[in-house]
């Protein structure tokens, strides 16, 4: 196929990587110089534009910021949805709102494209493993064209429902990632205090009902204070932003997730804003 990926951070340069070792790719990235060192390791093309990126593609992928990035490589000036051909699909595995992406479904509909959101969970080491938890809303038949693709990357590929599915199972896995990481902080923070071997207490712990994925990877660089890695703790807050809005919205309630949000306001106050989610113990210790 001919593929184009739109976004090379942390986790759209390892998965357009691993689309590169199977298709012809043809990214772009914002900053210019990080898509000329992607097609300088992996070969394919590079674009200056959302839009000449993804002429002539079978589907265009997307891995960016937020709400306002999307729109602006898709609908915007030299977005995507302006060069793609008749009847392409475009896939976004940004964490965007439902509203968005609703939007987006629709103006796709519009122009005779197709549209799945497809947010991922997995972090950095996910992506270059190749090894993503993937949650998709959208058409069954788009899905279908897409779900063989992304399972390149993929460890699990689900579609969940009709559009906007996808982005609120994502609301649902950072709901209980928020909970989790602060009660993991809260027992390494209690077994230092009460004079405990923190990492033989993980050892033990971690292996019953408390075992987390949060407890097998993070606690060994959260019990050497090292938080220089990983999902950053403003990512983290722009996705509880949108949790928060959409609980308000549909009347669910959400106080724990109010909490943690809150406790990560604590911790880019601390100057953490780039640290990793779990530097919610730094926030207890200090």
């Amino acid at each position: 196929m001919n593929l184009t990926f739109l976004g090379l951070g942390v986790m759209g340069y390892p998965m357009a990587g691993h689309l590169a070792k199977h298709h012809d790719v043809t990214v772009y990235n914002r900053t210019a110089s990080k898509a000329e060192a992607w097609v300088a390791e992996h070969g394919g093309a590079m674009a200056s534009t959302p839009e000449q990126a993804a002429q002539g593609a079978d589907i265009v992928f997307a891995c960016v910021g937020n709400d306002d990035d999307l729109r602006g490589v898709t609908t915007g000036a030299g977005g995507a949805f302006h060069g793609m051909k008749d009847g392409a699909l475009f896939v976004d595995h940004t964490t965007v709102s439902a509203a968005v992406t609703r939007e987006l479904y629709d103006a796709a509909r519009a122009k005779g494209l197709n549209f799945v959101d497809a947010p991922i969970s997995g972090g950095q080491a996910g992506a270059e493993n190749g090894q993503l938890s993937i949650m998709c809303g959208g058409d069954q038949d788009a899905y279908a064209r897409a779900e063989p693709v992304m399972n390149i990357y993929a460890k699990l590929c689900r579609r969940i429902g009709e559009s906007g599915a996808g982005q609120t199972t994502k609301m649902c896995n950072q709901i209980a990632i928020a909970g989790l990481v602060q009660g993991l902080s809260e027992a390494l923070h209690f077994a230092q205090k009460a004079g405990l071997d923190g990492e033989a207490v993980v050892e033990v712990i971690s292996q019953g009902a408390a075992g987390s994925w949060q407890m097998q990877n993070r606690y060994k660089t959260m019990l050497a204070d090292h938080y220089d890695h990983g999902f950053a703790v403003d990512w983290m807050r722009k996705d509880l932003g949108i949790v928060l809005e959409n609980a308000n919205a549909i009347g669910a309630s959400l106080p724990v997730t109010a909490l943690v949000d809150q406790f990560y306001k604590d911790v880019q106050k601390m100057g953490g804003g780039r640290w990793d989610t779990s530097s919610l113990l730094k926030r207890l210790r200090d």
